[in-house]
C-alpha cells in the first residue's frame, strides 16, 4: 500500500511538473508572437500604416507638357492616369518619358499621355501588406505601385518606401533586441537546473535564434498568427 501510494505521489508531482513545463513553453511562446507583432516582424503590416501621401492624377487627354510641368512641381518622377469615368487606366513615369517621348522626338504640346502611358498597370487595395506590394514590385521589376481603395486611386508606392520601412524595422528590432535579452537570460536563471534543463535550454536557443537573429525572408514575408 506504501509502495503504491509513493508510486501515485511521484505521478503526480510528474505530471504537475509536466504542466508547469508545457504551461512555461506556452507562455513563453505566446509572448515572443506578442513581441514580434510589437515589433513589426510578423509582416502584418498594411498601407495604412505606411502613411503616403495622396497620388498625382491627371486625365489621359492631358498633354505630355502639362504633365511633366506638374510633375516637376511636386518633385515626382511617376504620375498615374485615369480614364472619362476617373477610374486608372495607366502610369507615366520619367522612363516612359524619356523612352517615348524625348528619344522619339514627339511634341510634348501636342501628344497625350494616353500615347505614351503605361496601359492597365498592377495595381494593389490600401488594405493589402507592404510586403505583397514589394513582392510584386521585385517580381514586376518596376518602381511603382498603384494603391487603389473603393475603385478609386488613393495613392502610388514607390518601391524606396517598402524598403525604408522593412530597413526601419529591421533597426527596431535591433535596438529593442538588448532589452528583450535580459528577460531570456532571466528565464534562464529562474528555471535553474532540472531534469528537462536539455528541452529548456532547446527552447531558450530557438527563442533567441527567432528574435535575435531575424532573417530578410522573416521580417519582409513571414505571415505568422
Amino acid at each position: 500500500m506504501s509502495s503504491h501510494r509513493r508510486s501515485t505521489s511521484s505521478l503526480s508531482s510528474y505530471s504537475r511538473n509536466k504542466s508547469i513545463d508545457n504551461g512555461g513553453h506556452s507562455e513563453l511562446a505566446r509572448k515572443s508572437l506578442s513581441l514580434q507583432q510589437s515589433m513589426g516582424l510578423t509582416g502584418e503590416r498594411t498601407f495604412m500604416r505606411l502613411r503616403l501621401s495622396k497620388a498625382l492624377t491627371v486625365p489621359e487627354t492631358t498633354s505630355v507638357y502639362d504633365t511633366c510641368q506638374r510633375m516637376a512641381a511636386r518633385r515626382l518622377d511617376a504620375v498615374l492616369i485615369t480614364d472619362s469615368n476617373k477610374l486608372l487606366c495607366g502610369i507615366l513615369t520619367d522612363k516612359d518619358i524619356a523612352t517615348k517621348v524625348i528619344a522619339k522626338e514627339l511634341n510634348l504640346e501636342e501628344t497625350p499621355v494616353s500615347k505614351v502611358m503605361t496601359r492597365n498597370p498592377i495595381f494593389v487595395l490600401s488594405d493589402s501588406l507592404a510586403v505583397e506590394a514589394l513582392q510584386k514590385m521585385v517580381k514586376g521589376k518596376f518602381r511603382h505601385l498603384p494603391v487603389v481603395e473603393n475603385g478609386e486611386v488613393v495613392a502610388l508606392l514607390d518601391i524606396a518606401k517598402c524598403l525604408y520601412d522593412a530597413i526601419a524595422r529591421m533597426e527596431r528590432a535591433a535596438e529593442k533586441g538588448k532589452a528583450i535579452a535580459a528577460a531570456v537570460e532571466g528565464v534562464e536563471k529562474s528555471w535553474g537546473s532540472s531534469a528537462s534543463v536539455a528541452g529548456h535550454n532547446n527552447f531558450i536557443d530557438a527563442l533567441r535564434e527567432r528574435i535575435f537573429k531575424p532573417s530578410l525572408a522573416t521580417i519582409l514575408s513571414e505571415h505568422s498568427k
